[in-house]
């Protein structure tokens, strides 16, 4: 546990390495291509990462870390959002479901090259009966909470 809430920017810049290395090592190594939807989930780790990189000056800390905080629960949320989809509890975009709609055989074609070979709502890999995007979930709220909190705690530097 980080006891000295000064560290806190270390500890998000660290999860948030960590989190992107782990997803485009299962991409580039493990072999499971993204979904539109699985793509949107990195950006708020890479913002959190630079706002780590900010928060290292004393007189932004607070304010940087504040809207870290925040970042990551708004990627916490797609990734929520994305693990709903994956397990049919509501239906995704339809540019990331692939439904068809019927017309002409040419609109359908159209349709067909359009469609992203990835698909949000099946799942590629879990572990526990839990998605990536529900382990980007779990872990985007609890650094959310700890980035919020830790820095609240008495005797820190603004």
């Amino acid at each position: 546990m980080i006891r000295d809430p000064r560290l806190v920017p270390v500890g998000l810049l660290a999860v948030s390495i960590v989190t992107l290395a782990t997803v485009y090592a299962s991409q580039y190594w493990g072999g499971l291509q993204p979904c539109p939807l699985c793509l949107y989930q990195r950006w708020p780790w890479w913002i959190a990462g630079g706002l780590a990189l900010l928060a290292h000056r004393p007189g932004l800390r607070r304010g940087t870390l504040m809207l870290a905080g925040l970042t990551v629960w708004v990627g916490g949320g797609i990734a929520a959002y994305h693990a709903g989809i994956e397990q049919q509890w509501w239906a995704g975009p339809s540019s990331c479901s692939g439904a068809a709609t019927p017309g002409s055989l040419d609109a359908l074609r159209a349709q067909i090259s359009a469609v992203p070979i990835i698909s949000c709502d099946e799942i590629a890999w879990s572990l526990f009966g839990i998605s990536m995007a529900g382990y980007n979930a779990l872990l985007s709220l609890a650094t959310g909470a700890g980035v919020l909190w830790l820095p609240r705690l008495k005797g820190t530097p603004r």
